[in-house]
């Protein structure tokens, strides 16, 4: 009996050995990619296109070309948001 009882204690040592062991590794891991992340050069979001004027055709509709570049630059920068 007393050799069953060795190898469950050898069995919960190793199993709390390989747990601890994982738990630094991912601990070290988690602090080297947010130190990474931190590092890093954050991105600069690119100037929105400003349609030419050559789209007057919208004026024909009865909306100037600055309301339709405004929305246009408007949406953009919503949809850059929410990416």
């Amino acid at each position: 009996m007393s050799n069953i009882s060795d190898l469950l204690v050898e069995a919960a040592t190793l199993m709390l050995t390989g747990m601890v062991f994982v738990f630094v590794f991912l601990s070290i891991l988690i602090f080297l990619v947010q130190t990474l992340a931190s590092r890093l050069p954050k991105e600069v979001p690119e100037a929105p296109e400003i349609p030419s004027r050559a789209t007057t055709s919208n004026t024909a509709n009865g909306v100037s070309p600055s309301v339709v570049a405004a929305i246009a630059v408007a949406i953009k920068q919503h949809r850059q948001r929410n990416a």
